[in-house]
């Protein structure tokens, strides 16, 4: 452990390749997501993938499928703060998600997700052509672009209904987003 600001826990070290990589935990919702990013930024941090969890619709995701957000549409709350009226879309960092997607290759699907303020409650309420909706998406990739970060997110579907992911898949289903993350983080490519 590296540090343990603002009570969460964060790790630092270096990837096979020797780059110097962090894994941070954001707390819950979009509010602490963005003030851990911005704590991030100041300390040099240019890049950033968030490896998290989300709800998936009934019938349009499966429970323990990994989604690459392709957009992040925000819901009423806390999105207005960081200027989004509800229904606005916020993309990922276009070069990142696609390392991203490279790393994870066919593990994954590229997707429509939504990002609340609450836990999703009924279907009928996410946004029309979403798959899945969780606590910080729109606030991560809408804060990243604020600070000039590349940021994108891969997303584990953890719950649909009242179904959820055995906590044993779901360490796995993280262990390999982690991976891609770190993999798609160390590509020359990405500016930063």
């Amino acid at each position: 452990m590296s540090n343990h600001a603002r009570g969460l826990w964060g790790y630092s070290g270096k990837t096979a390749s020797g780059l110097e990589l962090t894994v941070q935990a954001t707390g819950m919702g979009g509010p602490s997501a963005a003030v851990v990013l911005a704590d991030l930024a100041k300390l040099g941090v240019r890049r950033a993938i968030r490896v998290g969890t989300c709800t998936g619709v009934p019938g349009l995701a499966e429970l323990g499928e990994l989604l690459l957000p392709t957009e992040a549409v925000a819901a009423v709350g806390s999105a207005a703060s960081f200027g989004h009226a509800p229904g606005a879309a916020v993309p990922p960092d276009p070069e990142l998600s696609g390392l991203l997607a490279d790393a994870l290759a066919d593990e994954a699907r590229m997707a429509p997700v939504a990002s609340f303020d609450t836990l999703l409650g009924d279907p009928p309420s996410t946004p029309p052509a979403v798959v899945a909706a969780d606590m910080q998406t729109v606030a991560v990739l809408s804060r990243g672009a604020a600070l000039e970060m590349a940021v994108a997110a891969v997303l584990i579907v953890s719950r649909v209904e009242d179904e959820l992911l055995a906590d044993e898949l779901l360490e796995r289903a993280s262990a390999r987003a982690g991976k891609a993350a770190a993999k798609a983080l160390s590509n020359p490519q990405v500016e930063g």
